[in-house]
């Protein structure tokens, strides 16, 4: 095993997390913005305005969330799959004993594959990460979107 290998694997779990995040920044945002009823003069304040705006700012930053989830499974997936596969495989090759040239100057040895490229995964690693991002990107629009959504409103009885 190789700590940093375990950390990188971490990334696209992090990543998911934070879009829960999103969510309960606007069930607060809507959630504070929802009034009880004036009972003394029997009028209703929260409007069905109100009411449809956060309805669709919550949808938005769900659906998107949704959306950004998804990918951020199936590329976090992969990108540790390939990422882990491309490791073991460098590892492999790395041990892997090459017979000598047989011209008798090193008198026949057997090394290690000195042609591997160590730290090779980190290329995918880094495409992954980008991808990652951009995934990440999908949920941010939506909470933006959702924020801006939930902030109208109408007052009744105005």
């Amino acid at each position: 095993g190789h700590p940093g290998g375990v950390i990188k694997n971490l990334v696209a779990i992090i990543m998911a997390g934070v879009l829960g995040i999103y969510g309960l920044i606007v069930a607060i945002i809507i959630a504070g913005r929802v009034t009880q009823p004036d009972n003394a003069a029997g009028i209703n304040t929260y409007s069905q305005y109100n009411g449809w705006a956060h309805i669709g700012a919550g949808l938005t930053c769900g659906l998107s969330c949704l959306a950004a989830g998804a990918t951020i499974g199936m590329i976090g997936e992969t990108g540790v799959l390939a990422t882990g596969l491309r490791a073991q495989g460098n590892h492999a090759r790395m041990f892997r004993s090459i017979p000598s040239s047989g011209d008798g100057e090193d008198g026949g040895a057997v090394g290690p594959d000195t042609s591997v490229v160590m730290g090779d995964e980190n290329k995918l690693f880094v495409g992954m990460l980008i991808m990652l991002i951009f995934s990440e990107a999908l949920a941010l629009y939506g909470l933006i979107v959702a924020l801006i959504v939930s902030q109208s409103q109408y007052q009744c009885g105005e």
